[in-house]
């Protein structure tokens, strides 16, 4: 996996945006405002948002992802090299729980999410 496939991944979900909140080459990807993906400068990987600390938890006992550094403990990041349906799954759910977060009228202004 590189930043380009990742980025590829989330520009296919309606509404997402991508900046660099921090300048130095940060790509966050962000729907109505909030942050579902980050690859940091370090180019190592993509954190990604999940349902809660104990899924997080899980996922990195698992191997499939590690803490995230300068997250919040739900957060996991997904290095180089995870399979490419894991990070789609993941990169798809992150965006799935931000955007179900906005408010009700936030989420009426978005393109349908087709599954």
């Amino acid at each position: 996996m590189t930043r380009a496939i990742v980025n590829a991944i989330c520009a296919t979900f309606p509404g997402a945006d991508l900046s660099d909140p921090w300048g130095g080459g940060h790509d966050a990807w962000k729907v109505g405002g909030k942050m579902f993906a980050c690859i940091g400068m370090a180019d190592d990987g993509v954190s990604v948002k999940t349902p809660s600390i104990e899924d997080a938890a899980l996922l990195i006992d698992l191997g499939v992802g590690e803490k995230a550094p300068y997250f919040h403990r739900s957060w996991v990041r997904l290095p180089w090299g995870t399979d490419e349906n894991e990070l789609r799954h993941r990169l798809r759910e992150s965006y799935r729980i931000v955007r179900s977060g906005l408010t009700k009228k936030a989420q009426a202004a978005l393109p349908p999410l087709n599954d």
